[in-house]
């Protein structure tokens, strides 16, 4: 995995969790969810990476 792609993954990741945080103080519910697909969708793509890498030889 490139240095860029881990760095991409990371932002949405903290992205999505800073945005869920927010929702969360706030009261906002659909920022909140927002946030929860986000936060999971930036550790999917580094799970995904993460599983093509295991598999390089």
């Amino acid at each position: 995995m490139t240095i860029g792609k881990t760095i991409a993954h990371h932002a949405e990741a903290t992205k999505g969790a800073a945005k869920k945080l927010i929702g969360r103080a706030s009261g906002v519910t659909r920022l909140r969810t927002q946030g929860r697909a986000g936060q999971a969708k930036g550790n999917s793509k580094q799970s995904g990476e993460k599983v093509k890498d295991a598999f390089r030889l």
